[in-house]
């Protein structure tokens, strides 16, 4: 099975519908991340009260696995370089079978159980690039805003069903869970063993079947690494703090009806807003991004049921512009491999989310210590704010020219 490659010329908006080795792995991505949220957001109590490690212990090995996870796909483009799209995924989805597979036994024994969370992982780390490059491969780049968008549909999908799917179960009947979750993974990856090869497993140039890309074509505007780092940075504030802030002054029912809300219209809005995005200018975009997280924190700040929900609403939408452009505008400005170019996006969303965790922990301590965890939401939606003018006043001072021309 051998997936189409349409030839579609340049500035054409005919939309081809997705073939059926992309159909399979949005498919795909939905129930692995399905199974990994399954699993993964209670780890920290598994890892505490199941298996008696301390606090500080928990602490230092989720991060040390986010670590992996996030700056693990700076060698996604390099392995899948040299053995392949589908075997890079292949190879990824072996390292979570086994991972999860040992958890069964881990479940009594903590080196066991870091072990299989470090595997999960490593292979975290290796897929999702692969993913996204094999999603891409031979694709218009027209295409490319559809697709990218549709696949963080479906992952968005399994990250809001995965913890209530696996609730009744996570305590009680752990070993049951992970058992479930292993032969999902391990059909997952019997089909993609099914998958033909991509560009790169033979012997061919991804992008030679894209005709209508100019490969390191000027574009006028910021890094896209530097971009990702500080939108993943503003965003993990919400990310990290929400429950803190809204849990007290709301109730836990809502916090989880927001989260699920929240999941819900990024599953719907992104699709239909792709094209949008794409269509934008990226000054344009770093505007309309970085303000309606800057409104979303303003929002979340003045509290109650009403703030708290538009809040998210916010940014649920800063978070589709800023995101998906900034993925399209590393793959239009490099002439590398797409695992390479997803894997340094991967490299800089870690740097963005440790980066914010540092510097979320001591701000949001500090807004408590002063009585008015308010006065957190406040200096976050301050650097939102500021966050683009520093972009693109450094992009003018560089490229004076450039950077009008992108404006325009």
């Amino acid at each position: 099975m051998r997936p189409l490659r349409a030839k579609v010329p340049p500035g054409s908006r005919v939309r081809l519908p997705f073939t059926g080795p992309q159909r399979f792995l949005l498919a795909g991505s939905f129930l692995i991340t399905l199974g990994s949220f399954a699993v993964l957001p209670y780890m920290s109590v598994l890892l505490h009260q199941r298996l008696g490690l301390d606090l500080g212990t928990v602490g230092l090995v989720l991060a040390v696995a986010s670590l992996i996870q996030f700056a693990g796909g700076a060698v996604a483009g390099p392995v899948t370089g040299r053995i392949g799209l589908r075997r890079a995924m292949l190879l990824a989805l072996a390292l979570r079978t086994a991972g999860f597979a040992a958890f069964v036994p881990g479940l009594t024994s903590p080196v066991l159980a870091v072990g299989a969370l470090l595997l999960v992982s490593a292979g975290a780390a290796l897929y999702l690039p692969a993913n996204k490059a094999y999603l891409v491969d031979g694709a218009p780049e027209t295409a490319r805003p559809r697709l990218l968008s549709a696949s963080g549909s479906a992952f968005n999908a399994g990250m809001a069903l995965g913890p209530p799917a696996a609730a009744p179960l996570v305590m009680g009947a752990p070993g049951v869970l992970f058992s479930c979750v292993t032969v999902l993974f391990a059909l997952v990856g019997a089909g993609h063993a099914l998958l033909p090869p991509g560009a790169a497993d033979r012997g061919e140039e991804t992008r030679a079947a894209a005709p209508d890309r100019v490969p390191d074509a000027p574009r006028p505007g910021p890094s896209p690494f530097v971009v990702t780092v500080l939108s993943v940075y503003a965003f993990m504030f919400f990310q990290h703090y929400l429950a803190l802030y809204a849990v007290p002054r709301t109730s836990a029912a809502f916090y989880g009806a927001v989260l699920t809300g929240y999941a819900a219209l990024l599953v719907v809005a992104q699709p239909l807003l792709a094209e949008r995005v794409a269509a934008m200018g990226y000054p344009a975009a770093l505007r309309w991004g970085f303000g309606a997280m800057a409104a979303g924190m303003a929002a979340i700040g003045a509290g109650g049921h009403a703030g708290i929900a538009v809040g998210g609403a916010l940014l649920c939408l800063g978070e589709i512009v800023l995101f998906l452009k900034n993925d399209l505008e590393a793959l239009a400005r490099s002439s590398a491999a797409p695992a390479s170019v997803f894997g340094r996006q991967r490299l800089a969303a870690g740097i963005g989310a440790f980066a914010s965790g540092v510097v979320g922990g001591q701000l949001y301590g500090a807004a408590e210590a002063a009585g008015s965890a308010r006065g957190f939401w406040a200096a976050v939606c301050l650097q939102c704010l500021l966050l683009p003018v520093f972009l693109l006043r450094r992009r003018t001072a560089r490229d004076p020219e450039g950077s009008r021309a992108g404006a325009a």
